[in-house]
């Protein structure tokens, strides 16, 4: 699933391109997908136009001039956009899926000026929700702190720790609930560089540690955006590019092999359900 960077990503590219486009049409061909279902999801969305293209932890927001149009790619969700006959992706590679339309799509948006946007989707996991700017802000205000924004302190990064008296400490970086959108990779990383143990008790870091990790996560995250975002099985970009992040990663996916700084072999553990790394002498 494509984390913070990943969907960053995205949005910075489709918003380049969608940011005034107005819907001519468009087709549902799996209602489930889509909320409201079918065609009164049609119905509303005829004639709207997107003013920008925003992002919410790991969601999508087309903003537009009647509403928000809320996307989740899931586990195998796509956005393909035809730009001026350029082919846009975002989202995961669906193997031997090269037209447009093909069997995974599930929702097309035909604009005014000729661009289409697809929604493609192998799991049919993902989902489009068009609902109102209330309703919309009601499920967005459920996410916790936005690593890169300003309301990221210290002082609350280290309060929201605190009180996680029986979390561990990756545990607490992955609830959306808390910060919105670090996941696995992350989460590991991160707390490689603040050279901290995943499974640390969260309220078992002193005040050079949080800032290390405060720190941490802003600095992996900005770096990996810069790079596009990571390579990891089929995830490519909005260019349809492999991120390049995958280069600078640390431990995340190395579990047995050799840590980039000290040698020592990477342990790998299994914490809040997802595969951990990390290296026994670097992290304490």
């Amino acid at each position: 699933m494509p984390e913070l960077p990943e969907v960053e990503t995205i949005r910075r590219d489709l918003d380049a391109k969608l940011r005034g486009a107005r819907v001519r049409q468009v087709e549902v061909r799996l209602a489930k997908i889509t909320s409201p279902k079918g065609r009164e999801f049609v119905k509303k969305l005829r004639g709207t136009r997107i003013r920008e293209v925003k992002r919410r932890a790991k969601l999508l927001a087309l903003v537009l001039n009647k509403g928000i149009i809320l996307i989740h790619l899931k586990m195998t969700g796509q956005l393909v956009l035809r730009h001026h006959q350029q082919i846009i992706f975002g989202g995961h590679t669906i193997v031997g899926a090269h037209e447009l339309p093909n069997k995974y799509t599930h929702v097309i948006f035909y604009f005014t000026n000729g661009d289409e946007l697809y929604f493609n989707d192998l799991r049919q996991f993902g989902y489009l929700k068009l609902m109102t700017s209330a309703a919309a802000q009601k499920i967005l205000d459920e996410y916790g702190l936005e690593p890169l924004s300003r309301d990221f302190t210290l002082e609350k990064f280290a309060e929201i720790l605190k009180k996680r008296r029986s979390g561990k400490l990756k545990s607490v970086l992955m609830d959306q609930s808390l910060f919105a959108g670090i996941g696995n990779i992350y989460a590991d990383e991160s707390c490689f560089l603040a050279r901290v143990r995943p499974a640390r008790r969260a309220p078992s870091l002193n005040r050079k540690e949080l800032r290390a990790l405060w720190l941490a996560i802003k600095s992996v995250l900005k770096l990996s955006i810069k790079h596009r975002g990571t390579s990891f099985n089929t995830y490519v970009d909005s260019q349809g590019q492999a991120g390049n992040f995958v280069k600078y990663l640390k431990v995340y996916g190395r579990g047995g092999e050799p840590c980039k700084v000290c040698g020592t072999i990477l342990k790998r553990t299994v914490l809040a359900g997802r595969g951990t790394v990390y290296c026994p002498k670097c992290q304490h």
